[in-house]
């Protein structure tokens, strides 16, 4: 069994970074493929970022290229979504999610391809 627990949310403001991480305990998900998703209140989840479990490949939702930066740290079980420049439209509790036991450089954009979910973080920027 895989659990994932989300943390750095918090309050702040339009342009400010965030950084928030995702940590796995239970099995190891050091070959994992982790993402992250996003969903704000009457939507439906959204895909935010998402990296292979060899770390060498990632892939971001266009909304929110150029200003997120999905990482891992495997020695620490560990995921991490650097937020900069953070708009108010970037409010929403933010799920991490991991498929185990994914090829090495596949990367994954859809809810349906991830079996394991954490709790969430709430991130509210204001504007």
């Amino acid at each position: 069994q895989v659990q994932l627990v989300e943390s750095g949310g918090g309050l702040v403001q339009a342009g400010d970074s965030l950084r928030l991480a995702c940590a796995s305990s239970g099995r190891t998900v050091s070959s994992a493929a982790m993402g992250w998703f996003r969903q704000a209140p009457g939507q439906e989840r959204a895909f935010v970022a998402a990296i292979s479990w060899s770390g060498s490949n990632t892939y971001y939702a266009d909304s929110v290229k150029g200003r997120f930066t999905i990482s891992r740290d495997n020695a620490k079980n560990t995921v991490y979504l650097q937020m900069n420049q953070v708009k108010s439209e970037d409010t929403a509790v933010y799920y991490c999610a991991a498929r185990r036991f994914a090829p090495r450089d596949f990367v994954y954009s859809t809810t349906r391809d991830y079996g394991y979910w954490g709790q969430g973080t709430q991130v509210t920027v204001s504007s």
